[in-house]
């Protein structure tokens, strides 16, 4: 730990005896004494600290994350762009904060008319015919969506189609998505150009397959070109198709999911509609399907009546509760203010601007890192390490030497397709300005690495951690304020 950077830690500043706050005799009865088995043996051991020392402790702490709004985060597959302030105010508007869970449908209207209306305007934007907004997150939403596409195998009789076809550059997700749905995985092959292999799909289609999973563009952000085709194939063998939300980005005012003939999907509302991301949640990951699926959806579902009243309504076919009642409402509440702020205008210039400033980034550089897949891409594209690998510095060297700079690092060795797989993704939301900053910071590492390669290995060396041992961290995780001192004593 570099305690030049911290300065002490909190609890070297306690003092015995000293307080943060006085809690005033106020003439209430004490509270009734706990039974003996619920006392502890002796008192925790907390620091004692006034309380601006407090303030300022989790203040600099608070310094050292890096986010969106401190700098720019080229996140490959993830797209962390930034969070408009706008939908902050709108999701903590007292009308809305206040509600509880709860309360009757007559007293929350203004409530579910919003859970109905983003559900409406989702459906226009990915070409589907209902969505549900319970899920909690994207990978959340994609076991929803496989045990959809499980329950309408069911229905029919058709028990027997319990196989998920994912492509090998897929999002871990889907294939632990289709496991813990009770499905088999079957893996199918890539093209050197990162597209799913249609031949190498044709002889795994058969009556056991459920469903294959794809993202489109794909996670090299290479645009599946023959999407229609593989759909059709798909449908011909009984099977139905499901849309990983993941890359939604890119295709925002240029193409739907439901036109490429996807039945079920996703929507990472975090990297599509911008609402916080990070942190393990709260997220938000509905569900769409097209005509015919609806009433495999979750529980519950808001519905209209024929006097315009909103209710919410358990039916008898749908899979039942999958989130505690309407999922993450005021991370809905920001999607949805979101997409009233862009209107169908800015809606339609997302998609293109973020793929202009991939495809920027991408030329700016490849001269210094290797290309393994050429032409336009998408969203986001894959560098194969350096160029110049002679110098034996690798993508994590380079990722590490990014942040002495004041930029996050990308993915690094994913997609698996490439060793030394580097994934950025810039996003529409960046400036010219911080993508040109981006790339002459690029540019010097990949001169750094040819010129001083030990100082591109030993980066970081400007931030509060520099490499910290990650197997140690799991396997002696420092949780309590004991493990923190003791840990600092060593």
């Amino acid at each position: 730990m570099n305690r030049e950077y911290y300065g002490k830690l909190i609890f070297e500043l306690s003092r015995q005896g000293r307080r943060g706050a006085i809690v005033p005799d106020n003439g209430c009865p004490s509270a009734p004494k706990l039974p003996d088995h619920l006392v502890r043996a002796e008192a925790p051991e907390l620091p004692e600290v006034d309380e601006p020392t407090v303030v300022r402790h989790y203040t600099n702490m608070s310094n050292n994350n890096f986010g969106v709004d401190t700098g720019f985060y080229p996140l490959g597959s993830c797209t962390m762009k930034y969070n408009p302030k706008i939908n902050e105010e709108m999701a903590q508007h007292h009308a809305f904060s206040g509600l509880h869970p709860a309360q009757p449908a007559g007293t929350v209207q203004g409530a579910l008319e919003l859970y109905v209306r983003l559900s409406e305007e989702l459906c226009r934007v990915c070409g589907m015919a209902e969505f549900t907004l319970n899920p909690f997150a994207g990978a959340h939403g994609e076991l929803t969506g496989l045990m959809v596409i499980r329950a309408y195998h069911e229905s029919r009789g058709d028990t027997k189609r319990n196989k998920v076809i994912v492509p090998d550059s897929a999002h871990g997700t889907n294939p632990a998505s289709a496991a813990v749905a009770g499905m088999k995985v079957v893996e199918v092959k890539s093209l050197p150009d990162g597209t799913v292999d249609i031949e190498a799909l044709r002889p795994l289609l058969d009556d056991t397959v459920a469903a294959m999973m794809m993202t489109n563009p794909n996670t090299a952000g290479i645009f599946e070109h023959s999407v229609k085709e593989i759909a059709a194939m798909v449908h011909d063998c009984g099977g139905l198709m499901y849309y990983d939300g993941a890359n939604l980005n890119p295709m925002l005012g240029v193409a739907r999911p439901g036109d490429m003939g996807f039945d079920v999907m996703h929507v990472n509302l975090h990297k599509t509609f911008s609402t916080p991301h990070g942190g393990g949640g709260p997220g938000a990951g509905p569900v769409g399907v097209r005509k015919g699926l609806e009433q495999f959806l979750p529980s519950p579902r808001v519905m209209r009546d024929a006097d315009g009243n909103y209710t919410i309504e358990c039916p008898e076919e749908a899979l039942g509760s999958i989130s505690a009642t309407l999922g993450n409402y005021a991370v809905l509440m920001r999607a949805y203010s979101y997409l009233l702020s862009l209107g169908g205008e800015g809606l339609r210039l997302a998609g293109p601007l973020a793929s202009l400033n991939a495809n920027y980034v991408k030329e700016s550089l490849k001269h210094l890192y290797k290309l393994p897949l050429h032409g336009v891409c998408k969203h986001e594209f894959v560098f194969d390490g350096l160029a110049d690998k002679s110098t034996g510095v690798t993508t994590l060297n380079v990722a590490k030497r990014l942040l002495d700079y004041g930029f996050h690092a990308p993915t690094i060795y994913f997609p698996l397709l490439f060793h030394e797989s580097l994934m950025i993704e810039p996003t529409e939301t960046e400036s010219k300005e911080t993508l040109d900053r981006f790339i002459e910071v690029m540019e010097m590492i990949a001169h750094e690495a040819a010129e001083t390669p030990d100082l591109v290995k030993g980066a970081p060396v400007n931030t509060p951690i520099s490499r910290p041992d990650d197997t140690a961290a799991a396997l002696n995780p420092v949780v309590t304020f004991a493990d923190l001192k003791a840990a600092c004593n060593d």
